[in-house]
């Protein structure tokens, strides 16, 4: 793009592949898809869905590198706005200066350099979708400019004395606790409550390792000069899974990129892999509530209208606890505190039981 000074912002319609066993557009135009398949993804895509139907705002939350906006292109190619443009702006690079003429646009002469008239990111994804990464970057300022758009639903460019209406689904994604940034005084409090209509939580990559050998080999076949992708010795496989990912789906892009690069063998092994190891005092400064966290969740969910949220979420936990424990179901019973005939009664509840082949 580079139609803006310091902006990082990408612009697609109906250019994206949806495909299903949980497909998610990637940032490139290609067309290409990152395959998820662990329980907990699966989990998220039912949310996906379901918060795609709505044209409500969107909050992204997850760590640096986990793939919000692969969330929010997939959001819009489930929505209703589909084949409209998306546009991504990242938050991080607008300059204060430079904010509204960015994202609201400029007429000519509004300032030194402005030989024309230029539409901003709001106008450039009127009638489709607008996702701001980073939004928990945002200085003050800019955060009451942004807000005030949201309420009047229309832009007045820099220079012009006429306000422009629009129709944008608003998706915004952050890393930032925001909460605490509100206490702090670092972000609006009435902003916040505006782009968190529907609240969706990423979980990090280490927490969903059914993902990690499935991505690894997309990103092979999207980067490696021959046709399927150059296949990972079992084990490159074991060294991939046994890593715990602090950065996510972006750092296992990059592993992988970086193995192929010069690679003189058939397969990739684990001497061609750069997996950085965490010292063991990197330890984070807060420790997160897991109890917190989850209330949260709970509450995000009862938001929305699902008459069998119970029965999801009851399927899900089983589903994760069985997945921990490699289908080991005396172990998956004890992490969830309950007997194996109570866990097998779940799990013939939610048919997760494979029929036996015993005579009757």
């Amino acid at each position: 793009m580079g139609a803006f000074p310091g902006a990082s912002a990408s612009v697609s319609g109906n250019d994206m592949s949806v495909n299903k066993v949980v497909a998610m557009p990637t940032q490139r135009s290609d067309g290409a898809s990152a395959i998820f398949v662990d329980p907990v993804s699966l989990g998220l895509e039912a949310e996906i869905e379901r918060v795609a139907k709505s044209s409500v705002h969107i909050l992204i939350r997850g760590e640096t590198g986990v793939g919000k906006e692969l969330v929010a292109r997939r959001i819009h190619a489930l929505g209703a706005r589909q084949g409209r443009p998306f546009v991504a702006v990242n938050c991080a690079a607008l300059s204060e200066s430079l904010f509204e003429s960015e994202l609201f646009g400029h007429e000519r002469g509004a300032f030194t350099g402005a030989f024309v008239a230029t539409a901003g990111w709001f106008e450039a994804a009127d009638g489709g979708t607008l996702f701001l990464d980073e939004i928990g970057e945002l200085a003050p300022a800019m955060q009451a400019k942004l807000l005030r758009v949201i309420q009047e639903r229309e832009v007045t460019r820099v220079g012009a004395r006429v306000a422009r209406p629009i129709n944008v689904r608003l998706i915004t994604a952050t890393n930032v606790d925001l909460e605490q940034a509100i206490a702090d005084g670092r972000f609006r409090e009435d902003l916040y409550y505006r782009i968190r209509v529907a609240t969706l939580r990423i979980p990090p990559l280490r927490d969903r390792p059914a993902d990690i050998l499935p991505l690894a080999r997309h990103f092979s076949r999207h980067y490696a000069a021959q046709p399927g992708g150059i296949p990972f010795t079992a084990e490159a496989e074991a060294a991939l899974l046994r890593h715990d990912w602090p950065g996510n789906i972006r750092e296992l892009e990059n592993v992988v990129q970086a193995a192929l690069v010069g690679l003189r063998t058939p397969h990739v092994t684990p001497a061609d892999l750069t997996l950085t190891v965490r010292r063991a005092t990197a330890a984070p400064e807060v420790v997160p509530d897991s109890l917190g966290l989850l209330s949260g969740l709970v509450d995000d969910l009862l938001a929305f209208d699902t008459p069998d949220l119970f029965e999801r979420v009851q399927e899900l936990l089983v589903l994760r606890a069985l997945a921990a424990c490699h289908g080991n179901q005396v172990r998956a019973a004890a992490n969830l505190g309950v007997t194996r005939n109570v866990l097998r009664t779940l799990m013939q509840r939610h048919g997760l039981l494979k029929p036996t082949n015993r005579e009757p």
